[in-house]
């Protein structure tokens, strides 16, 4: 066997005991190992039915047949010998991996392909390259990174190398694919379409990176104001608990204060009530005893005993005046509770009155309240891609370039009819209608232009204010000239010293009623924001005042 390349000393190693291949075998997947190493992993048992590669896991039904592999054995013999080079660590070979591409030359096509000629047709791998890198001939040949099988640069049809690119087709063909079904089409090489294609790919990337970097700043922005509204959220929660307590200890002191002014009230009332009882009760007594005395001399028969007595016990009978205690029907403390009682009915109206203060204030935090733009790579985040209209437009305006440019034309041309033409007013609107949150660009050129946003419904016919942008309550106009600006809307003019540029771009928050233009250079300036509230989608136009005015739909990266 000629093997005229350095070789990996791993290329000829067993996976299982990691050393040189002693009786190597090859497994129907490719693989290599000892002998030894692979009977001692199966076993001697041939009952099992399923047996399997240890390194890719490949199953075998029935068990394969082991024989010893004479090309592996005499290039183990030849490195052992000497007689193979082993290839150097810079120059160390891969094994192939799922998706790898595989290199032609090595036994097995278990080693990782570099690159891949377009002459040979063939994929080498690091130690297989050298002839390409040596030899005089072969170093004129194109060699491209193995990202590829080699197949899948081949015509199917003719065996030959993929070349052009068909655009009738959007396929890669080879030469006599063009001479033959492709001969009508339009066909370029491969490298200028994908020269093309790159810098599409180059325009799509640079844009996605624009709007990596705005999701990026709205991520941190969004994770910044979380953790504010987190911060704000338990210290509201702590405030509010601190007040009620303090308002529910309030409300405790004065309970106590209440308890203890009724229960002082009724100490003093009883103290004096019980006192007045006592001596109530001890004359009452002292009433029984006279009166006994009385009774008993009444009933005596013994005249003398009564006449000696009577005069006495008449005179130790006489009450004594008292003053006279009034007693106070239904006494109780029915006003205290009364008093309490609207005390309560009035802090629960209070509650009841400022409640809705409090949640209308709780409902006013709102976390994922967009902030608005700021730097032209935020605002092109939110970039359309608009198309005029050419039913809508005016006999006098002319669409082109892909419903892109509109300008004006001479009036000697016929146009057809449609419902939804201006038939007096040189203006025009877009296709697609705006909501949400839109951005686009225009460039003007001429001596002025208005650009404007209307809703659908605005009147196409006639000459009043109806169909005029800015003149009625249906649109919103911006008049653009080398001397400055002017706001239109409902027939109300708002004048804008401010010079602009040949570029206004125009910035739409359609939920939030925010309509904002802005004069576009190197940097972006605010030329007026109209907030509002819109009830419907809005459509983009133009009004063209005069010859030789030009307005372009930019197309933004």
């Amino acid at each position: 066997m000629a093997q005229t390349g350095p070789l990996d000393r791993e290329q000829l190693c067993c996976s299982i005991c990691l050393e040189i291949l002693k009786e190597p075998v090859a497994l129907p997947c490719g693989h290599r190992y000892c002998m030894g190493c692979i009977r001692a992993c199966w076993g001697e048992d041939d009952s099992s039915y399923i047996f399997s590669c240890p390194q890719c896991r490949q199953t075998f039904t029935p068990r394969p047949i082991l024989k010893r592999n004479i090309i592996l054995a005499e290039m183990v013999e030849k490195l052992n010998t000497g007689g193979l080079q082993a290839v150097s660590s810079g120059q160390r070979c891969l094994y192939a991996e799922a998706g790898d591409v595989a290199c032609d030359i090595c036994l097995g096509g278990q080693i990782k392909a570099t690159r891949s000629c377009l002459v040979c047709l063939a994929s080498y791998c690091a130690a297989h390259l050298h002839t390409h890198n040596e030899s005089p001939a072969l170093k004129k040949h194109t060699l491209v990174e193995a990202t590829m099988p080699l197949q899948g640069r081949i015509c199917s049809h003719h065996d030959r190398l993929l070349e052009i690119y068909c655009r009738t087709d959007q396929q890669c063909v080879c030469l006599l694919c063009v001479m033959d079904e492709h001969k009508s089409h339009a066909t370029v090489s491969a490298a200028t379409e994908s020269t093309k294609k790159r810098r599409q790919l180059g325009k799509t990337r640079k844009k996605s990176k624009l709007r990596m970097q705005a999701k990026e700043k709205e991520l941190l922005d969004l994770r910044q104001a979380l953790q504010s509204l987190k911060h704000s959220a338990q210290t509201a929660v702590e405030d509010s608990q601190k007040i009620f307590t303090e308002l529910i200890c309030s409300i405790e002191r004065r309970c106590c204060e209440v308890r203890e002014l009724i229960r002082a009230q009724e100490k003093t009332a009883v103290s004096q009530t019980e006192g007045l009882i006592l001596r109530l009760e001890q004359e009452v007594a002292e009433l029984r005893k006279k009166d006994c005395e009385l009774e008993q001399l009444s009933h005596t028969e013994d005249h003398i005993y009564f006449l000696q007595n009577c005069q006495s016990i008449s005179k130790s009978t006489e009450l004594t005046d008292t003053p006279r205690i009034t007693v106070v029907p239904l006494v109780d403390f029915g006003q205290v509770r009364a008093s309490v009682s609207a005390l309560q009915k009035r802090l629960e109206d209070l509650l009841k009155g400022e409640w809705p203060k409090i949640s209308r204030a709780a409902g006013t935090v709102k976390l994922l309240q967009c902030p608005e733009p700021r730097i032209r790579p935020e605002f092109l985040y939110y970039s359309c891609q608009l198309t005029l209209d050419p039913r809508t437009a005016h006999r006098d305006l002319s669409v082109s370039e892909e419903n892109k440019v509109v300008t004006v034309r001479a009036r000697d041309h016929s146009c057809l009819e449609h419902p939804e033409r201006f038939d007096h007013w040189s203006q025009v609107l877009c296709t697609e209608a705006l909501s949400g949150r839109c951005y686009w660009e225009a460039e003007w050129s001429g001596s002025g232009i208005n650009m404007a946003v209307a809703y659908k419904e605005m009147t196409r016919r006639g000459e009043g204010n109806d169909s005029h942008f800015g003149r009625n309550d249906k649109s919103w106009s911006l008049f653009c000239s080398r001397k400055g600006c002017t706001i239109w809307h409902n027939n109300v003019a708002t004048r804008i010293p401010t010079s602009t540029s040949s570029r206004i771009g125009v910035y739409l928050d359609h939920r939030a009623g925010s309509l904002c233009f802005y004069s576009v250079s190197d940097t972006m300036t605010l030329l007026h924001r109209v907030q509002t509230t819109f009830t419907q989608p809005l459509y983009l136009g133009f009004e063209f005042m005069c010859f030789g005015v030009f307005v372009k739909l930019c197309q933004m990266e």
